[in-house]
């Protein structure tokens, strides 16, 4: 059984950053990187906790099933693919990670975020927010029910388009040990375009962020059903973005 010393370990660990698979912090390709990567030594936090005095609370609400349903709450139903994503957090040996907080977050299926800085011109949806959260069970798994998003344009460089994603968030038991990620569709003929996915060298790597089409998760005449497992650590840890740079 896994302790929870050792879930604390291995999500900490992982939040760290640094692994072998990282891109260079100016990936010449993701030209935004230039502007953002720092180029002065990190200084290091004395005290790890304090920043758990300035640092977001995890919620002002508990957690509830609704807020693993993103196509509810609203005053009608979202437009767009509804598709269930689940699958399991698990430590480096295969062990389930118990009652961890997983969020995701995404665009809707016009590839447009719900938020004031996304300027896309595409429609908005009244009835998608795209956010929503779960927690781990004792298999470790989670489940959340959405829309498959939409590609979105951005302005890398010409004719810059992001495939179809969402992002994952991965709490351990204190907001300094969250973990981001991205979560890719199978199929997507935008990948070799996409020089942040493509900033993964590693064909091992990039291929854990694609999530598997499982036929037997979909629902008949509701969703399609994917699979995306998240390894916190060791030799098949999936790709976290690295917070040590």
């Amino acid at each position: 059984m896994t302790t929870q010393h050792e879930i604390d370990a291995a999500i900490a660990k992982a939040a760290t950053g640094g692994g072998a698979h990282h891109p260079a912090r100016d990936y010449p390709p993701y030209r935004s990187s230039a502007l953002r990567h720092p180029k002065q030594s990190l200084v290091p936090v004395v005290d790890p906790e304090a920043v758990e005095l300035t640092g977001p609370v995890f919620g002002v609400t508990d957690v509830t099933e609704l807020d693993r349903d993103l196509t509810l709450g609203h005053h009608g139903e979202p437009h767009g693919q509804r598709i269930t994503v689940s699958g399991r957090v698990l430590d480096r040996a295969g062990r389930p990670v118990r009652g961890q907080l997983v969020e995701i977050w995404q665009a809707n299926a016009a590839g447009r975020y719900a938020h004031h800085l996304d300027q896309h011109p595409a429609p908005l949806d009244p009835n998608f927010t795209g956010f929503g959260r779960c927690r781990t069970d004792d298999d470790g798994a989670y489940a959340f029910t959405t829309i498959r998003p939409g590609a979105y344009p951005w302005r890398n460089h010409v004719n810059a388009w992001r495939p179809a994603h969402i992002h994952f968030s991965l709490f351990g038991t204190a907001f300094a040990q969250r973990m981001v990620t991205q979560m890719y569709f199978p199929g997507d003929p935008l990948f070799p375009y996409d020089p942040v996915l493509q900033s993964v060298t590693d064909q091992s790597a990039r291929d854990q962020l694609v999530a598997e089409y499982v036929h037997d998760l979909s629902t008949p005449e509701w969703s399609l059903g994917y699979r995306w497992d998240v390894v916190l650590d060791g030799p098949s840890a999936t790709l976290f973005e690295d917070g040590d740079r």
